[in-house]
């Protein structure tokens, strides 16, 4: 127990404020954009994102507690590869991720006029899910417990964390056609490639900024 609570110390004492905030935005950005795009239209995400939804859809669980459960898991399975550090940061996201989505939920959604469009809601959505889940990751933590998969993947085998996440959120997308009509789910495709992309990018920049 005092070995423990001495490796927890250490952990949260190397924690930077800058990363801290990067890691507070970006879940943020991103729980503004499930909460007020893909939770009122028939444009979902994949991984984590795409679960939540979908059990959102099924039972009426909102977001705010899926998130808390999915996540845990995946960080459980990645914490060994990505380090207590990581872990810190991760646990900050998801909890600021539900805290601001239990927030925005009563009054949600805020662009009613927004979700009209699929097409609409998919650029927009892809945006706010791709730069929060980006931005968090360049603070060292991830909102999402599949951002943790990719990451863990990515340090370990080298893969393309925009590659990890077209594999297991064409997956969850699949399930999804449980509630969204088949001539839709195009768009549910597009967002998810858009904003694995935006990550991807995101990361690239990160590397680019590191000395060589």
């Amino acid at each position: 127990m005092k070995h423990l609570l001495t490796t927890l110390r250490t952990v949260f004492a190397s924690l930077k404020p800058r990363c801290i905030l990067l890691v507070l935005l970006g879940s943020g950005i991103q729980a503004f954009g499930v909460c007020n795009i893909h939770a009122y239209s028939f444009v979902t995400e994949g991984g984590t994102l795409g679960l939540e939804l979908l059990l959102y859809r099924w039972t009426g669980l909102s977001p705010a507690i899926s998130s808390i459960v999915l996540n845990g898991i995946c960080y459980a399975i990645g914490w060994r590869m990505l380090g207590g550090t990581f872990l810190a940061y991760s646990g900050i996201a998801v909890g600021f991720y539900a805290l601001c989505y239990a927030l925005l939920e009563p009054f949600a959604p805020l662009f009613p006029g927004l979700i009209a469009s699929p097409l609409v809601c998919a650029l927009v959505g892809a945006v706010f899910v791709g730069v929060g889940a980006g931005v968090s990751m360049l603070g060292g933590g991830a909102p999402g417990g599949d951002d943790a998969l990719a990451m863990s993947l990515n340090k370990r085998f080298g893969w393309g964390v925009e590659k990890v996440y077209l594999v297991s959120d064409l997956s969850v997308l699949l399930l999804s056609l449980s509630y969204i009509p088949p001539e839709k789910i195009v768009f549910s495709l597009l967002t998810v490639v858009l904003s694995g992309r935006i990550v991807g990018w995101i990361q690239k920049l990160k590397k680019e900024e590191q000395p060589g």
